[in-house]
């Protein structure tokens, strides 16, 4: 069969079209991709072995825009939408999964015009405006969150392989995304010497933009630490660390679940329908993390928990989170096509 998977912007959306598309490819399905021109699509799909063809459509986000942004963005994905039914009939594609994000939209609607089985995974808890918007059209919506039918999310092998339960902090890690966070870089800067006095070690992703700044600061503060614009490996830095403080993304927030690290969440706020604060609220309000607004967080706060007992916790995340989510949702759609 022919599948399609739409949707990205962001590393958040993008590893569950990543996680997807190898499945399908592995079953011996041929997998598309339709995308941006926007966001990091490109980054991430443009020579992807796992892709017959990807197509990137000159589209761009509606949220947070003024009135004249809005109907701007909405003419492009109008134009995006006929592009992508002549790519949809070309390719005679069975089925579209879509991932959200402002990406998603063009192949979607397309997909719906024209009758194809259409899918939607939703990675938030808070769902977002298109996937809202087209849920009665989709012959399947899976969500990690929902509480009458929720399914696993589908997150990498290999943080759960490095699982382990943490009972005390030796090290901590400082995730800010995939493009980093100044005000983690920041917290992290004046969280170090405390840290340093305690013999905590430090990993910090910290995005391009902010890395040489760290760099000097972190050398003229005498400071060791592991630090990086990006990491790649990130489920081995995570099995290295015992506490991590992080955005609340939602691949990144279930990364760390499935690896049982217990997390302090700094929400970004200004996420669309601030999905990072629900995110986080979902396992605060099970006791398995922290969470503190950006304009709240305290160092102090911060510092009596990593001297604290986090192996409830750390338990209750290794509970909490299901292997298997990529084959159970990619089953399902074929089941379904």
């Amino acid at each position: 069969m022919n599948i399609l998977i739409t949707g990205g912007g962001t590393g958040g959306h993008l590893r569950v079209a990543q996680a997807l598309g190898r499945y399908f490819h592995e079953k011996k399905h041929t997998v598309y991709y339709i995308g941006s021109v926007s966001g990091q699509d490109i980054q991430w799909f443009d020579n992807a072995d796992f892709v017959k063809s990807s197509y990137f459509l000159k589209t761009t986000g509606v949220v947070n825009k003024n009135l004249f942004g809005k109907i701007f963005s909405l003419g492009k994905i109008g134009t995006a939408t006929l592009q992508a039914r002549q790519i949809l009939k070309k390719e005679k594609i069975d089925a579209v999964v879509s991932v959200g994000g402002f990406s998603a939209a063009a192949a979607s609607i397309a997909a719906i015009m024209l009758g194809i089985p259409y899918f939607i995974h939703e990675q938030n808890a808070r769902v977002g405006r298109l996937n809202r918007l087209l849920r009665p059209f989709a012959k399947e919506f899976f969500s990690s969150y929902d509480e009458t039918n929720s399914i696993p999310y589908p997150v990498e092998k290999e943080f759960f392989a490095s699982k382990r339960i943490r009972s005390e902090v030796k090290k901590v890690i400082f995730l800010g995304g995939s493009q980093g966070a100044s005000f983690i870089n920041d917290f992290a800067l004046q969280l170090a010497p405390r840290l340093k006095a305690m013999d905590i070690k430090i990993a910090h992703q910290c995005g391009n933009k902010d890395f040489q700044k760290l760099r000097t600061a972190y050398k003229k503060a005498d400071i060791e630490v592991e630090l990086a614009p990006f990491w790649t490996d990130l489920s081995s830095r995570l099995s290295e660390a015992d506490m991590a403080i992080s955005r609340a993304g939602a691949s990144t927030l279930w990364e760390l679940s499935a690896n049982a690290i217990p997390t302090f969440f700094i929400p970004y706020p200004y996420a669309a329908g601030d999905h990072q604060f629900h995110n986080a609220l979902f396992l605060v309000e099970q006791d398995a993390a922290w969470m503190a607004r950006q304009q709240d967080v305290k160092e102090e706060q911060v510092l009596s928990i990593l001297l604290g007992d986090v192996k409830e916790q750390s338990e209750k995340l290794a509970q909490l989170v299901q292997e298997n989510g990529t084959p159970i949702i990619g089953q399902k759609i074929l089941n379904m096509i």
